[in-house]
């Protein structure tokens, strides 16, 4: 089930470098919100594939329902029943608001990573 691999590995810390910059110098309406959110899942799903056997789809899969959760903790505001809205760093990575929106990116993410697997597959196959 565990394995490392060293293409989604790069793959994960060039994304997690994009959303860094992101995070820390873009200030707009779309790329900020939006386009964060998208790369957000893919992030989080070569960072799992790096090191995790499993699935295309079941991974994909996953990512979404813990993206989702999130999203859904933020609506029952989670943070502030455990006392942790205050800290800066917390607010960051979970965010503070629900959006419904966020849901529709996490999900363009994941059927993007999709996209890209199945068109991996194909011209591997060729």
């Amino acid at each position: 089930m565990f394995r490392l691999c060293g293409k989604s590995l790069i793959t994960s810390v060039v994304l997690f470098l994009v959303l860094v910059y992101i995070a820390l110098y873009v200030r707009d309406q779309f790329v900020r919100p939006f386009l964060g959110d998208v790369l957000v899942v893919v992030w989080m799903y070569y960072t799992l594939k790096s090191v995790l056997n499993i699935s295309a789809t079941r991974l994909a899969a996953g990512v979404l329902l813990i993206a989702y959760a999130v999203e859904f903790a933020q609506y029952a505001n989670v943070l502030s029943w455990l006392g942790m809205e205050h800290i800066r760093a917390v607010r960051i990575i979970f965010g503070a608001t629900f959006d419904p929106l966020d849901l529709l990116a996490y999900t363009l993410g994941i059927l993007s990573v999709l996209g890209l697997h199945v068109a991996y597959e194909k011209f591997h196959k060729q």
